[in-house]
């Protein structure tokens, strides 16, 4: 017999037989999902349910009731006493399975809808729907169509959501069928492999990141070592094509293939360098003045579904906001702070005390500035009150991430980065987000969207108190980056 598949997993050898085997083989090996990857999978399934209201009424074989057998018993009973729309209908064929997002029986004969979290097609959903329909088809289900449903990222919420507004069906039968042939040659290639050892044979490459990032890849990459090839950062080099070259160690790379950058990041770990350019800095300081306001945002961002009216699937959503402001030289930090309650939409509130706070003559200052301004020109786009004082803000915003990007100042602890993940510790070992209940942007915005499902006022001021505190950090660092800059080019 066949070994057995799930559409899931076929999709996974699509991408990667050694990564199937493993499934199938070494499950031990595998990468439990982060708390932020678990999260997005929550999502996804929030967003299935919601499809459904595209079609109404319709029954539901729940997945973690019955074995597979029952649970594709259910779905045949159902079919034959005449439901006309099922979810998660789960059909077993040539020891494949695969469970239906949403079936409709139309007009013409059932009709299969696969729901995406995504904003568009993707090459990956044509297998996967077509995988589906081998499937079901093969069970004796006479199938019209076969779609996708995606989100609409045009939509705008404005009082309840509205299915058919925020989602898009997109009808894809012809596309499917022509990958049929495709899918049965890449099913026969599963087996064999399945059947063989042929994964042994498959190196790490791209496809180790796409279009999923494997949860093998720290098995399958353990061989590299930290400082490698791939540690580089920037564009402009194929690395794997280095890899199959056997150069993989900083130590065996040809400096002259890279730029600027990459060469600097690689002679400071290999010789222990320090770069400064004094001058470049002083430049950039002359660009400052006071009185200067260091800003930080914390968003919502990764929702699929629109949570508030006037916003959209996957838009930036600013919840908390941490401001330092130095009114002159030598003068201590006053500090500033807001966070939203949980579960409403605190954007306006947010933009009214910015205008409030923030005089106009300040030099505003923040670390990846195209982050800030664009949260502040979409508020002013929101609030055509507020526009013209939000507009000043936004104009009057300098990035403190410069003077690294351009590597006016680099050592080996940066690791080829600019970000402030490495260059805090790097210049200001004494701040740092170790140990922190809140340690990340991430973990701020998971924890605070756990805030309104809180039972305990004791559990709310501790978690109100951690994000806090994470944003205050963010922007002190800021405050103690520009004194390092000062004592650098002095």
């Amino acid at each position: 017999m066949n070994p057995f598949l799930s559409k899931s997993q076929f999709i996974r050898g699509l991408q990667c037989h050694k990564s199937l085997w493993l499934y199938k083989n070494r499950p031990d090996l595998r990468t439990e999902p982060s708390i932020s990857l678990q999260a997005i999978f929550d999502e996804g399934k929030e967003v299935g349910k919601l499809a459904h209201q595209l079609f109404p009424g319709g029954e539901e074989i729940f997945f973690h009731e019955g074995t597979l057998k029952e649970k594709i018993n259910h779905t045949k009973k159902l079919i034959e006493s005449g439901a006309n729309t099922l979810y998660e209908a789960t059909f077993s064929d040539d020891n494949i399975m695969a469970i239906a997002d949403i079936l409709h029986k139309g007009q013409e004969g059932w009709e299969l809808y696969e729901v995406k979290s995504s904003t568009s097609i993707k090459d990956i959903h044509l297998y996967d729907l077509a995988i589906q329909c081998r499937v079901l088809t093969g069970a004796g289900l006479r199938l019209s169509k076969a779609c996708l449903v995606h989100i609409n990222s045009d939509y705008v919420r404005q009082g309840s959501i509205d299915a058919n507004e925020l989602f898009r069906i997109v009808d894809l039968t012809d596309n499917v069928a022509a990958n049929r042939d495709a899918v049965e040659h890449e099913l026969v290639r599963q087996r064999e492999m399945l059947a063989s050892n042929l994964h042994t044979l498959i190196d790490i490459g791209p496809h180790c990141h796409d279009p999923y990032e494997c949860d093998f890849i720290p098995h399958c990459w353990a061989h590299i070592p930290e400082k490698s090839i791939f540690s580089l950062r920037g564009r402009g080099i194929d690395k794997f094509a280095y890899y199959k070259l056997g150069i993989i160690n900083f130590e065996d790379i040809d400096l002259s293939g890279l730029n600027a950058h990459q060469r600097m990041q690689v002679e400071a770990h290999l010789y222990d360098r320090e770069y400064l350019d004094k001058e470049g800095i002083k430049v950039f300081l002359a660009s400052l003045h006071y009185p200067l306001w260091f800003l930080d945002f914390e968003t919502l961002y990764n929702e699929p579904i629109p949570p508030f009216d006037n916003t959209s699937p996957y838009c930036r959503i600013p919840f908390q906001y941490s401001i330092h402001a130095l009114q002159a030289e030598g003068s201590e930090p006053e500090h500033h702070e807001f966070l939203a309650p949980a579960g409403q939409d605190g954007r306006e509130e947010l933009a009214r005390n910015l205008v409030t706070l923030i005089p106009e003559n300040a030099c505003i200052i923040t670390y990846n500035m195209q982050f800030e301004k664009g949260i502040i020109k979409d508020l002013a786009a929101l609030f055509p009150e507020l526009s013209e004082k939000l507009t000043t803000i936004h104009n009057n915003i300098v990035d403190l991430m410069e003077p690294f990007k351009n590597r006016l100042y680099y050592t080996k602890a940066l690791k080829g980065s600019y970000s402030l993940k490495y260059v805090l510790p790097a210049l200001v070992p004494e701040l740092s987000y170790s140990g922190m209940a809140v340690a990340n942007g991430e973990d701020a915005v998971l924890t605070y969207k756990k805030l309104s499902h809180m039972e305990y006022k004791e559990e709310r001021e501790k978690v109100i108190k951690d994000l806090l505190e994470y944003c205050k950090l963010d922007t002190l660092a800021m405050v103690r980056l520009l004194e390092k800059l000062r004592a650098l080019s002095a």
